[in-house]
C-alpha cells in the first residue's frame, strides 16, 4: 500500500531554504560588524585577520565534532570523495585567506569607502562562476536582482568612492578582494554537497589560519594584543564575525544557490553602515538609505521560488475511513 509522507518530515525539508535564508542574512550582519571590531582592536590589520580565524577554531572544532556525530548514520564518502572534499576545503580556506589579505592591503592603500565598494562587487564573480563552473542555472530574476543589488551597493558605498591616481593600487587590491571572496563561495558550495557545514568551516579555517599566521609574522611588528580590551575585540571578531558569520554562510550554501547567497551578502554593507551609525555615531544619508532599500528589493526579486506541489492522486492516498 502506498504510504503518505510524514508531514513533519515534509515540513522540515521544505523549511530548510527558509532557515538557510535567515542564516545567510544573520551571517551578513555578523560579518558587517567586523570593521568595528577591527577598528577597536589594538593590533595591526594582518594580525587581526589571523586572530579572527585562529580564536574561532575551538568553537568551530566543537561544531564540526557535533556535525560528524550527527552524520554517522548517513552514507560515508569513499576515498575519492574524501580527497575531493579535502581539496575543496583547502581551496576555500586559502581563498578566504587571500580575501582577508587583499582586503587589508586595500584598506591600507586606498580609502575604506573605495575598498568596501570594490569588494562588494564579489557577486558578479559568483554569478558568473555559478553558471560556468557549478552549472547552476542563472535566471533573469537572478540577473535583475544582482543589478538592483549592485545599484544599491553603489548608492550605499559608492557615494563615498573617490578615484585618485595615488589610490589606484589600493583600488586594484579591492577588486582582487572581490575575486577571492567570490571564488570562496564557489569552493564552499560544492564542499557543502559532501560535508556538513561545521566540518567545512572548521577544516577550511585551519588552512586560513595557517596562511594568515605566515602573513602576520612577515607583515606585522607585533601580533599579540596589548590590553584586555584588545583581547575582547579579537574574541568578538572571531566568534561573531568568523564562527558566526562565515559559519552561517557555510550552512546556507548547503541549501541555497551560490549566486542568490552572494546577493544576500550585500546586506553586509547595510549592516556596516547601521553599526557605524549606532556605535561610531557616523551619519546615515538619504542616498545610503535608498541603497539599502535597493539591496533588499534585489534580494526579493532574486529569491528562489518554491516548486509548486503536484496534486496527489487519490489512488496513492490510503483510505482509512473504513478502518475502525
Amino acid at each position: 500500500m502506498a504510504q503518505r509522507q510524514s508531514p513533519a518530515h515534509a515540513d522540515h525539508d521544505s523549511d530548510r531554504p527558509v532557515l538557510a535564508f535567515f542564516c545567510v542574512v544573520a551571517g551578513a550582519i555578523a560579518m558587517g560588524i567586523s570593521p568595528i571590531f577591527v577598528r577597536l582592536a589594538d593590533v595591526g590589520p594582518f594580525a587581526s585577520a589571523f586572530w579572527r580565524v585562529a580564536l574561532a577554531l575551538p568553537a568551530l572544532w566543537a561544531w564540526a565534532a557535533w556535525d560528524m556525530r550527527r552524520q554517522r548514520s548517513r552514507a560515508r564518502l569513499d576515498d575519492a570523495g574524501r580527497r575531493r572534499a579535502w581539496k575543496l576545503v583547502a581551496t576555500a580556506g586559502l581563498l578566504f585567506a587571500g580575501d582577508l589579505f587583499f582586503w587589508h592591503l586595500a584598506i591600507v592603500n586606498t580609502t575604506v569607502a573605495n575598498a568596501t565598494f570594490l569588494a562588494s562587487l564579489a557577486p558578479i564573480a559568483v554569478v558568473f562562476g555559478s553558471w560556468t563552473l557549478l552549472r547552476e542555472p542563472i535566471t533573469g530574476r537572478i540577473l535583475a536582482g544582482l543589478a538592483l543589488g549592485l545599484l544599491g551597493a553603489a548608492f550605499l558605498l559608492g557615494s563615498s568612492y573617490r578615484f585618485a591616481p595615488a589610490h589606484l593600487t589600493g583600488d586594484v587590491f579591492g577588486l582582487i578582494t572581490a575575486l577571492f571572496f567570490g571564488s570562496y563561495f564557489l569552493a564552499v558550495r560544492p564542499a557543502r554537497r559532501l560535508l556538513p557545514a561545521g566540518v567545512v568551516i572548521f577544516r577550511s579555517s585551519l588552512f586560513t589560519a595557517a596562511a594568515l599566521l605566515v602573513v602576520a609574522l612577515v607583515m606585522e611588528d607585533a601580533i599579540l594584543p596589548s590590553s584586555l580590551h584588545g583581547i575582547v575585540m579579537l574574541l568578538s571578531l572571531a566568534l561573531v564575525s568568523h564562527a558566526g558569520g562565515q559559519g552561517l554562510l557555510a550552512y546556507a550554501l548547503g541549501h541555497l544557490p551560490a549566486a542568490f547567497s552572494s546577493i544576500v551578502i550585500l546586506i553586509e554593507g547595510v549592516a556596516a553602515a547601521l553599526f557605524g551609525w549606532l556605535i561610531l555615531a557616523e551619519h546615515l544619508t538619504i542616498l545610503q538609505l535608498t541603497g539599502s532599500l535597493a539591496i533588499f528589493s534585489g534580494i526579493y526579486i532574486a529569491r528562489p521560488r518554491r516548486a509548486k506541489a503536484l496534486p496527489q492522486s487519490p489512488a496513492t492516498v490510503p483510505d482509512v475511513s473504513a478502518h475502525p
